[in-house]
């Protein structure tokens, strides 16, 4: 049974083309910055990789500031001369605990944020894709 009419076979070549052949390419890549946004794996992979990294930076320079504290207890203990210094007739240890202490909190309170935000402008980078 035969369902249309019956054609000779085409002399010469014919050419197939797939109906697809002009349609558009839509790419299948997202980019990162779509991905944190989505909230997908990749972009919490990244989120959680720049919270790590905060986090590691925090806990040195926290680590950094308790060394230069036992540091100066060690020099009033260690030290007992050091004890029994006066400077305007004010014992030494109370001056360095009292006043020598801040520039070591304020050289802290600088490194971090230097360092946190070279670690907020790599995690841009990343998102970023420039």
């Amino acid at each position: 049974m035969s369902i249309g009419p019956s054609r000779p076979p085409a002399e010469g070549r014919v050419r197939v083309a797939a109906p697809r052949a002009q349609a558009t390419h839509i790419p299948y890549r997202t980019s990162v910055s779509q991905e944190v946004a989505e909230q997908s794996a990749v972009g919490e992979v990244m989120v959680r990789s720049l919270i790590r990294s905060q986090l590691r930076l925090a806990l040195v320079v926290t680590a950094g500031f308790i060394a230069a504290l036992l540091l100066c207890w060690a020099l009033v203990h260690l030290v007992p001369t050091f004890a029994d210094w006066r400077i305007l007739g004010v014992p030494a240890p109370w001056l360095l605990l009292g006043v020598g202490i801040y520039p070591v909190i304020g050289a802290c309170a600088w490194l971090y944020v230097r360092a946190a935000t070279k670690n907020e402008n790599q995690y841009r980078d990343l998102v970023d894709e420039k």
